[in-house]
């Protein structure tokens, strides 16, 4: 299973494995705003455009990426269970306000570790998926620890 470190108020913990929990402690920062500007051109991946000298306006990534404020927190990801969409060291934006419906991808405790699959709803039955076919998928039951703690929104890659 792959892992991720979870943000929480420092009640959690976050485990590499069963003899060694880590307390994960969420350090609360005055947020102020970074407006950045949005260029109203589209940038094409092909062959260059002609350069326009204008901008659409200002774009606040917090309000652009963020539906649910108190609802949401971020996570890095490690491990690579999720290599074909999500990579190593890409930070999450997840929601615990959206639902997450079958095909979304997710951050789930299962029993005292954190991981990131996709949900998967099909025939009564309920499954975490890794995108990594070297990974299985984890079935779920009435008899599973398993929580979902919210639905990925974003994942935020350095290239």
């Amino acid at each position: 299973m792959d892992e991720t470190t979870l943000l929480d108020s420092g009640s959690m913990t976050f485990t590499r494995n069963l003899r060694q929990q880590v307390p994960i402690k969420l350090i609360v920062r005055q947020s102020t705003a970074v407006l950045c500007p949005l260029v109203a051109t589209r940038v094409f991946a092909g062959f260059p455009s002609p350069a326009e000298d204008w901008t659409e306006g200002r774009l606040d990534l917090n309000e652009y990426l963020i539906s649910h404020p108190n609802a949401t927190y971020y996570v890095r990801v490690a491990g690579d269970s999720m290599s074909d969409e999500i990579c190593e060291g890409d930070l999450l934006v997840v929601d615990r306000a959206c639902e997450a419906r079958d095909g979304d991808i997710v951050v789930a405790r299962v029993a005292t570790e954190f991981t990131v699959k996709r949900l998967r709803k099909s025939n009564g039955q309920v499954r975490l998926e890794a995108a990594n076919p070297a990974f299985s998928s984890l079935i779920l039951d009435e008899a599973s620890d398993v929580e979902i703690w919210g639905k990925v929104l974003w994942s935020i890659r350095r290239h």
